[in-house]
């Protein structure tokens, strides 16, 4: 699967803004901080042509002996619906959650589904993260539409949970799993069983953890000399997991075992194929990723690679909270992953 590429934008500054509403540099910082010496006709201006051009001040250049909020926030760029159902996503959230809690600091969760910088929900978001109202920011699930997350880190302490999607410089602290090396393994896995047209289900494709598990399905079957047709695509859900199963067997019956990038679609894929009369894993094998609930729920149990989802919530916050006390921390952590085996290969 390629990866999708796109350059990153330049973020408006004071000055530009300035420009474009026709005042002073010292005109649009008065006016968007309320200053009473400034009209309302000239607020009302400045802060529609700085909503309009994505501006958002830079913190750090505030004053140092401004006092802290005590606040974090932890974003999770996804429907409401999918962010509080998706096994990862919980887990990660509780990680996060007792760390914090051990803490002085306060949490705020923040749900947005909305990619778009120019507007709407994320907006938003970007604002209100911006005025103050938290320290630190932590990143749950970020996909290539969420481009403005990535340049966060100019005006507060961000972490994400996964790489993110693009580099930047200065880099994104971040927590992760060796994706790839972890899909490879589970592929490998079930080559040693004796399985040779194994399919994937991929997750979304704006979304490096997706990108690197395909890649990993991908590196083992090159390896092993096999087919790398077998690739539907998948975007994490229940739904995505059955339609890319049937898609498998409607055009290729003789597949007999599948990769799926996450637990939720493994899981409908083994519905899927019991509901065809196919035995699992006699005559499909399937293996998911994140060891999740949905794992130990499935019809069949599945095998899977274990991927902490809390400890990698505790040390998003962990590390968060280190950066914010001034501690030297690395840009990276890779956390150790393996595969669990159940019945289902």
């Amino acid at each position: 699967m390629a990866r999708p590429t796109s350059s990153p934008t330049r973020r408006p500054t004071l000055e530009m803004v300035a420009a474009e509403a026709g005042v002073t540099r010292s005109t649009v910082s008065r006016a968007l901080n309320g200053e009473p010496d400034v009209s309302q006709a000239t607020i009302q201006h400045v802060r529609e042509v700085a909503s309009r051009m994505g501006y958002v001040p830079n913190r750090a250049a505030r004053s140092l002996a401004s006092a802290r909020s005590m606040a974090i926030a932890l974003v999770i760029p996804e429907p409401g619906q999918l962010a509080l159902a998706d096994p990862h996503l919980i887990s990660i959230m509780a990680g996060v959650s007792r760390r914090i809690e051990a803490s002085d600091y306060l949490l705020n969760l923040m749900v947005s589904s909305d990619g778009s910088s120019g507007g709407g929900a994320s907006s938003k978001l970007q604002r209100y993260l911006a005025s103050g109202v938290v320290d630190g920011v932590l990143v749950a699930s970020q996909h290539t539409r969420d481009e403005w997350l990535l340049h966060l880190h100019d005006t507060l302490p961000v972490v994400f949970g996964g790489r993110p999607s693009e580099l930047t410089d200065p880099p994104n602290y971040f927590i992760d799993v060796d994706n790839r090396g972890a899909a490879s393994a589970a592929v490998q896995f079930l080559i040693d069983s004796g399985r040779r047209r194994i399919a994937t289900i991929t997750g979304p494709a704006d979304m490096s953890a997706a990108w690197d598990r395909t890649e990993g399905w991908r590196d083992a079957l090159v390896e092993a000399g096999l087919s790398t047709a077998l690739e539907v695509p998948g975007d994490f859900t229940a739904d995505s997991g059955a339609a890319g199963m049937r898609q498998l067997l409607d055009a290729h019956p003789d597949v007999d075992a599948v990769f799926a990038a996450n637990d939720v679609m493994a899981a409908a894929a083994v519905s899927v194929l019991l509901d065809a009369g196919r035995q699992v894993p006699a005559d499909v094998a399937v293996v998911g990723f994140d060891d999740s609930s949905a794992a130990l729920t499935a019809h069949v149990p599945l095998t899977t690679v274990n991927q902490p989802s809390e400890r990698m919530g505790e040390l998003m916050a962990d590390t968060l909270l280190r950066i914010l006390a001034g501690d030297d921390v690395p840009v990276s952590t890779v956390v150790e992953s393996r595969l669990v085996r159940r019945a289902s290969a």
